[in-house]
Order: C-alpha cells, then structure tokens, then sequence
C-alpha cells in the first residue's frame, strides 16, 4: 500500500487544463487542423519544476505523454489522445549577452519573439521563417533559414541545452548538455529531432551581431518553369555565401514562380548577384533593397501567413540540381494540383564555402551536410471531403521524384516514408539509438516516428 502511495504521490502544477475546461478546444488544437486529438490533460509549464512534476505524475500513471510548444509538428506528432501534453509555451524568457555573443533562450519561444529579443540587441540566430514555430522543435531537427549558407543551420548555433530527462522507474530531473558534459546528449540535440530523448526547457545559442541586409523578389509566370528552375538550382548553390535563397512553383491555377533572397550586404552588390535569375525567363516583378535585419525576418514571414488550415508535406534533399525530367515531373504534378494551394518550395543549403556544408555528416546528428538545396512539397486545404485527394497527390509527388531526390529532414516529417530512419537520420541513426538508450531507456519519450531504444552494447 505505501509502496502504492509514493507510486502515484506527484500533483501536477503549472496553468492545468482538462476536458470541459473552456479554454480546452483553443489549447488542444494543433497548428495542422488535419488533426483532432483529446488529451486527458494540458498541462502549460511556467517553470522547470513543472515540467519535471508532469513527467512524473504521467509516469507514475502509466499515461502516454507528449511534448509541445509551437504545435507546428506536421505530423501532429506533439498532440495525443487520452493523453497528457506538456506543453512549454508560456516558459519564454529571452537573455541576451551581446557582449559574450550568447543568448539563454527558454523553449516557449516562436521565432517572431526570439527575432525580436535578439535584435533589441543588435544580434541574430540563423533560424527559420515561420513567425509562430517553436524555436526548441526547429532547433532539435536542424534549423534551416536565410542566413543558413553564411552561418550554418540553428543547430550549429546550439553551445547547450537544459533537458528534463526521465529517472529511474517513475522519476524525472533535469540535466544540462554542452561540450563538457552529456555531449552525446548534446550532439543529438543538434538534428536528432525533438521530444526523442526529453523536454527541452532552455537553449543557449551562439548569436551574430547583425544591422541591415539586403532581400530580393523575382516573379516570373508559370510557362518560365523550364527557364527559371534550372537556372536557379544552378546559381543558388555557387553564389557567394552571405546570399541565402529560395524559389517557390505554385500551382498551375496560380501560376507563379518567385523566388526570393537575403544577402549579407548591400543592394547594388545583391543587383549584380540576382543577374543571372534576371537573365532567365521573362521575370515580370523585381524587388530589391536594403532593410533593417528585424523587417526582413517580417517579409520572409509573409508567406507563412494566412495559410489553409490543414495541409500535407513532405521533404527531401537536392545534391545536384534536377534533370530536365525532374523538372518535368514538377510541371506535371503542379498542373494536376489538387487545388491553388499546392506548391513546391526549394531553398539553398550548400554549395560555395556554405557553413552547413563544412560540417562532417557525423559531427552532429543533422547528417544531410552535402545537400546544395531542400525541397518541401505541400498540398493545403480547409474542407475534410478534400483530404484523401491532397494526402495523395503529395504521396505520388514525392515517389515521382524519388530517383533525383534523397532523405527527408526530420522537421518536415511524413508517416508515409516507411524507411523514415534512414531518410531522417542517415548514417547517424545507430548512434542516435544508443543515446536514446542511456537517457530514455523506458522509451518514455516516444510517438509514431521516435527513435526507438538501441540495443545495448557490449563492453
């Protein structure tokens, strides 16, 4: 009997929402509107120690347990039926040290408030786009952005992180990784995806003093597709590498192709840069100019807003640009959209001197080090008659692209990949298994796609 009590003896605490709370339809709602999920319990950590008390009373009741902060997973891997949410949103202090270029940022953060914290301060961290995206879930996947060919990818940035770790049969502490100390926990930290090993609660970054940038916009109409893809994916990656870029392809009913850019420097050199995007097609808008480093963050958010609210997307990595009948599977697919709000979105990753090409494969767990660009492959939509249509047009994208495409990055995960491992992790998946066996051996930590417990190792 006592040993039943001490069992089942921890109380939650934090802001605690349950079923028939009025707040509970806004708190369970994932970013992805294609998933509905009940949780038995919400729980919004204010501090570390609630995060440590949720740990335990789910393990002490046996109950399922996801992480949470942006809601952003794609897969609605952060949500849970019958379950309990951690939830780490309202944990969002931001400390900035300028002169020791250091930032603590606590994992409640979405990017449009790390931005702006970082840059009362006149510094940046290489990050994403999406103004509302976590930035611990962006940070544990990688981290890519528009200051990613200069300064790597917000992984790279990563110096520690505080970790609620389970304990023991029914426990939870907090351990701290960095260099010295847990730095297998450290290196997985650095791509192995979030909520594999633990609860992040705090990252210190290595953050880049930063004023002004330049951005660029070129459109050009959809019959260009033929000119402008090539041309780009050739030029994106052989670029001087303070010029991140991107190039998005719309559906057909839409009609565009724009690409957009942000250069470390000033508005005559990045006119010079585009010249040879210029060259190509007919474009029939060109935007160029210097801006405070915050507006650019602000006009890269842009496209990330006012999007339908249920959506598919898969990824994968491009390490030589596409062959005319790779390109011709775009045109094919984007002309058979299953409605205007499918796209295929590209981004520069590698290529001359970038910073995320310099990395070893296996010095992180982020090993698509050699990719020169990314692709995203997103089918949107707002009614449930529309989903099998989207969902499949997405599966059969991707399979047509397969032999000139590789892997996936782990923050645009997809349930249809069935060697997902591979794909996410490549080479660095065994080893990812081992630290998952010394921090999470009770596989505490798990979801559809998690990294599941190596197999112990002989000594």
């Amino acid at each position: 009997m006592t040993q039943n009590r001490k069992k089942t003896g921890t109380r939650l605490t934090g802001r605690i929402v349950f079923p028939g709370n009025p707040s509970y339809n806004a708190a369970r709602m994932e970013f992805n509107r294609r998933f509905s999920k009940f949780p038995k319990v919400i729980v919004f950590c204010r501090r570390t120690q609630d995060v440590i008390n949720a740990v335990k009373w789910a393990r002490e009741r046996g109950v399922r347990l996801r992480v949470r902060s942006g809601r952003h997973s794609y897969e609605g891997f952060s949500a849970v039926n019958g379950g309990i949410i951690i939830d780490v949103s309202e944990m969002n202090k931001v400390k900035v040290d300028r002169k020791n270029r250091v930032a603590i940022i606590q994992t409640g953060n979405p990017l449009a408030r790390v931005y702006k914290k970082l840059w009362n301060k006149r510094v940046a961290l290489p990050a994403g786009t999406a103004p509302d995206v976590g930035v611990a879930g962006l940070t544990l996947g990688g981290g890519i952005g528009l200051l990613s060919r200069k300064y790597g990818l917000t992984c790279d940035s990563l110096k520690q992180v505080k970790m609620v770790v389970a304990s023991g049969r029914y426990g939870a502490k907090t351990i701290v990784a960095n260099k010295r100390k847990h730095s297998d926990l450290l290196w997985a930290s650095r791509g192995g995806g979030g909520g594999n090993f633990g609860i992040a609660t705090a990252c210190t970054f290595r953050v880049r003093p930063i004023s002004t940038v330049s951005i660029y916009s070129v459109t050009w109409k959809w019959g260009d597709l033929e000119k402008v893809l090539p041309v780009w994916q050739r030029w994106a990656p052989s670029v001087t590498n303070r010029l991140t870029s991107t190039i998005e392809v719309a559906a057909k009913k839409v009609g565009t192709i724009e690409s957009t850019g942000q250069l470390l420097g000033g508005a005559e050199e990045l006119r010079r840069l585009i010249r040879p995007l210029l060259r190509a097609g007919t474009p029939v808008k060109v935007r160029v100019k210097t801006v405070p480093f915050i507006e650019a963050t602000k006009f890269f958010a842009e496209s990330d807003l006012n999007l339908e609210p249920k959506f598919k997307i898969s990824g994968a990595y491009g390490f030589q640009p596409l062959p005319r009948e790779g390109v011709r599977i775009i045109r094919y697919f984007l002309s058979k959209a299953p409605n205007r709000h499918s796209t295929v979105w590209s981004q520069s990753l590698g290529g001359a001197g970038s910073a995320v090409s310099r990395v070893s494969p296996t010095a992180t767990a982020y090993p698509h080090r050699k990719a020169e660009t990314i692709y995203e492959l997103s089918a949107r939509w707002r009614n449930n008659g529309e989903q099998q249509r989207n969902i499949q047009w997405v599966k059969r994208f991707r399979r047509a692209l397969r032999p000139f495409v590789k892997g996936d990055y782990v923050n645009f995960p997809d349930l249809q990949i069935k060697n997902w491992p591979k794909a996410y992790y490549g080479v660095n998946f065994g080893r990812l298994k081992q630290v998952k066996r010394k921090y999470d051996p009770h596989n505490v930590f798990r979801f559809a796609q998690s990294i599941p417990v190596g197999k112990r190792v002989r000594k």
